[in-house]
């Protein structure tokens, strides 16, 4: 197999985390025999001030000529100011719509040996296994007309979404419900919004395509405390843009850190990968970052984009192993003396990566016997 990664490591900690998945995903390639070619490009504030652009174009014609697209993290209090049209945040709302991808699937898992570190309860968080479906390039992020106007002291968004918007994320919300506990709830604002109504009345329909999925209806601000006092009962979540952003970023209570979260947007010509985490860049270079979401985002692309299921395996596992062993980045420690004594960012991508060759070792030994 030859597999062509363009690499985005981005701001703050994004080249921190990302170079934990790359190391990760090199020990893949060399295990099964694989090439995989990693292509490094800027992008987000570190781009504007190298190259005038939070998009170049160098970066964006070498994310579409890649079998997929690793991304860190972009932004930070630094580039606020920046007009709009230079803001990091519009370089990956443009990498986005360019890709083509609107369906961002966010999983959020409740790993047992970290529950001390979120929240909830243990008994309400336990067995949380779910996998939010946020539609990604509709609503208010690219609805027009928008704008600003100072002398009116005016500004405004628009939310609008077509039928055909909401048919294909609802597609891949119950296609992904088939390959795990064939639940669905679509979570809108029904009772207030024309959007979300032509929502509920479109997933409804689709619905009848999959009768063997159960489907539910919530509306968000209801929802949005089900999802913390019953995270367990719910599998598949499917949602707009505004609200799928929000509400994964809540589920990071049910695994305990935002560090922990992984994401895959799918849908258009090439895939994107990204840890949901920002930059973070008050703790950057200090090698105290998280790269478990990166890492375990490296796990979806091989997932969905690479065809390697039992490679992606090996990555989720090591991830629960070096867990369980004991190894935590800062944010996973609630004691702040003990946070002085956390795993550093390489430490624990080490101890992962070590697991998953221990792992695929073990797998080509049992082939061969």
């Amino acid at each position: 197999m030859n597999f062509r990664i363009t690499v985005l490591p981005g701001d703050g900690i994004g080249p921190e985390v990302t170079r934990q998945a790359v190391n990760i995903l090199s020990t893949i390639a060399d295990a099964g025999g694989y090439t995989f070619t990693f292509v490094e490009r800027p992008i987000g504030g570190g781009a504007v001030l190298e190259c005038g652009s939070p998009l170049p174009q160098q970066t964006l014609d070498s994310c579409l000529e890649s079998d997929a697209v690793l991304l860190g993290a972009v932004g930070g209090p630094a580039f606020d100011s920046f007009e709009a049209h230079l803001r990091p945040e519009t370089g990956l709302l443009n990498l986005r719509r360019a890709l083509g991808c609107f369906a961002n699937l966010r999983p959020a898992i409740a790993y047992e040996s970290v529950s001390d570190c979120s929240p909830l309860r243990s008994e309400v968080r336990r067995g949380a296994d779910i996998l939010v479906v946020r539609e990604l390039l509709g609503g208010l992020y690219f609805g027009e007309p928008r704008g600003h106007d100072p002398e009116r002291k005016l500004a405004f968004n628009t939310m609008s979404y077509t039928e055909g918007e909401i048919e294909r994320v609802a597609i891949v919300a119950f296609e992904k419900a088939r390959e795990r506990r064939r639940k669905v709830i679509s979570v809108d604002k029904a009772n207030v919004l024309e959007t979300s109504r032509l929502w509920r009345s479109v997933v409804t329909r689709v619905a009848e395509d999959y009768p063997d999925v159960t489907l539910e209806h919530a509306l968000v601000d209801s929802f949005a405390m089900q999802l913390v006092t019953t995270p367990a009962r719910f599998d598949v979540i499917i949602t707009e843009n505004l609200f799928g952003d929000i509400l994964s970023d809540e589920a990071a209570v049910i695994t305990g850190s935002l560090g922990l979260l992984p994401s895959a947007s799918i849908g258009g010509a090439v895939d994107l990968y990204e840890p949901i985490h920002g930059s973070a860049p008050d703790i950057a270079g200090k090698h105290i970052a998280n790269p478990i979401g990166a890492i375990a985002s490296a796990a979806m692309l091989l997932r969905y984009s690479a065809k390697l299921s039992t490679e992606a395996d090996a990555i989720e596992f090591s991830i629960v192993d070096t867990l369980d062993a004991g190894y935590r980045s800062a944010d996973l420690i609630v004691d702040p003396v003990a946070k002085k004594l956390a795993s550093s960012t390489e430490e624990i991508g080490a101890q992962v990566k070590m697991r998953v060759a221990d792992r695929l070792s073990s797998n080509h030994a049992s082939h061969a016997v």
